[in-house]
């Protein structure tokens, strides 16, 4: 085979240096955060990132990051800024360094609808193609080992542009599952996945590069482990989640333990073993002491009372929802994690309305709920129909059918654009429980929509089931 062409140096983004002006990489990330705050994005920025874009590792800034600039310095264009133009970057005829012209995606997913729908396919098999044209990764997985034949060297020096895909990688699949869920992404996941874990068998690289390639590798298990996790796959996601902890064994890696842990807590939540989700939330805490993050804490508090609530431990369920509640109002910091961008105040109150239901506290957990829905950033699409179908829950347990049939609508209109297995079992479980209340004049809308909408392949779920019990 060809020898593959080296990628070309990343080149510095003087431009983007000018504008940070005096500041220091940590004050101008801080002074990203709070501009995201006002627009009411959340962006993990911190020194790392100011210094990958001022080295020129990252051409263009994803969608999020890319408001907040706008926001920053009115008026500037991408490329104004100093980056690669978006189309240049991922659009049409844009080639991989040994490969034919890549079709481009259609509008970014954060862009609302009405401003170019998005086609979930063709991203999600973009994000397969686009990963799988870096001439490394591509031999990676030509390497990867085959039964009884030994693993081959790519034959050649693996880099900081084999890391960045992988990081990539990690970033386009948790934007497109904020947008769209994980049952049209979980199918192109495999090769990016088998491609990381051979780049680290194939040696060959630095010592921060073989960092970045663990943590890489291992988020990016833990990412497709979420998607098996919200598409039903159960024992995948499990799976994908013990690869990660194993590689954040191997390499050390204290952030990415943390995140395994607190992954493998709500999977076993959501497959009904809540003692074995408070041993991996409190096993996270402990790990977590040690990364200076109040934010991250929290989260690993409120995974730790959700297995409390399913063990009907409602002392211990309001001291762990009591500390989540204190350790968030400690606020963000540079500690956070980049994968914690989706953990703001409406996910606090998500999370904590799903205790009180699991306690069978219906008042409170409709309380929760509303407000998880209206804090929720339009971003997060899949986190607005997931509440709205928990929020639906609740009303009818708590004898409210016809404001649970108004909520339950809302998130049935929205599976439009997710597609999430468990969110779509969820709203069955909320329809099985309202048919007897059919003669309601709204009961009865939502039902027949409900089942016409039932009707079409697409909408099946997956049926392996979760083990979570009906409201009622």
């Amino acid at each position: 085979m060809a020898p593959l062409p080296e990628p070309s140096p990343p080149r510095p983004n003087t431009a983007f240096r000018r504008l940070r002006g005096q500041l220091s990489p940590s004050e101008f990330a801080a002074s990203v955060r709070r501009a995201a705050r006002e627009i009411g994005e959340q962006v993990s920025c911190d020194a790392r990132y100011i210094g990958r874009v001022e080295s020129g590792a990252i051409r263009c800034p994803n969608y999020a990051y890319e408001r907040v600039f706008r926001h920053m310095f009115p008026g500037r264009t991408l490329t104004d800024l100093g980056f690669a133009s978006r189309e240049s970057v991922r659009g049409h005829q844009a080639r991989g360094p040994a490969g034919p012209p890549v079709p481009g995606p259609r509008p970014g997913p954060c862009e609302p609808p009405g401003k170019g729908s998005v086609d979930v396919f063709e991203e999600s098999e973009l994000l397969r193609r686009s990963f799988m044209a870096g001439g490394a990764a591509a031999a990676a997985v030509a390497a990867a080992p085959r039964a009884g034949t030994p693993p081959r060297r790519a034959g050649r020096r693996v880099g900081e542009a084999e890391a960045a895909a992988v990081e990539e990688a990690v970033r386009r699949i948790r934007v497109l599952d904020d947008r769209h869920g994980a049952d049209p992404l979980y199918a192109h996941t495999a090769k990016p996945l088998s491609a990381a874990y051979a780049l680290l068998d194939a040696g060959g690289y630095n010592r921060s590069i073989a960092e970045r390639l663990f943590a890489g590798a291992g988020e990016l298990a833990i990412s497709v482990g979420w998607l098996a996790h919200d598409s039903g796959r159960l024992s995948d996601a499990r799976s994908h989640y013990a690869e990660a902890l194993a590689t954040a064994r191997v390499s050390g890696d204290a952030a990415l333990e943390a995140h395994a842990f607190c992954n493998t807590a709500f999977l076993a939540r959501d497959a009904g073993h809540p003692r074995e989700a408070v041993r991996a939330a409190q096993a996270a805490q402990r790990v977590a002491e040690r990364l200076a993050s109040p934010r991250l804490l929290s989260l690993l508090a409120l995974r730790e009372a959700g297995g409390l609530a399913w063990l009907t431990d409602r002392g211990g369920c309001e001291r762990a929802l009591l500390r989540a509640r204190t350790l968030f109002g400690r606020g963000p910091c540079d500690a956070d994690p980049e994968w914690m961008s989706f953990f703001g105040e409406a996910e606090l109150e998500g999370l904590e309305a799903q205790c009180w239901s699991a306690l069978g506290d219906w008042k409170r957990a409709v309380e929760h709920a509303r407000r998880a829905v209206a804090l929720q950033n339009p971003h997060f699409t899949r986190n607005i129909a997931l509440f709205t179908t928990e929020l639906a829950s609740d009303l009818v347990a708590g004898g409210a059918p016809d404001a649970a049939a108004a909520s339950a609508g809302r998130a049935l209109g929205l599976l439009d654009q997710v597609k999430s297995s468990r969110i779509r079992r969820m709203l069955a479980d909320t329809a099985r429980i309202l048919r007897p209340y059919g003669r309601d004049a709204a009961v009865a809308d939502f039902l027949a929509r409900y089942e016409t909408a039932a009707a079409r392949p697409e909408t099946a779920a997956r049926p392996e089931p979760a083990a979570r019990p009906s409201p009622v």
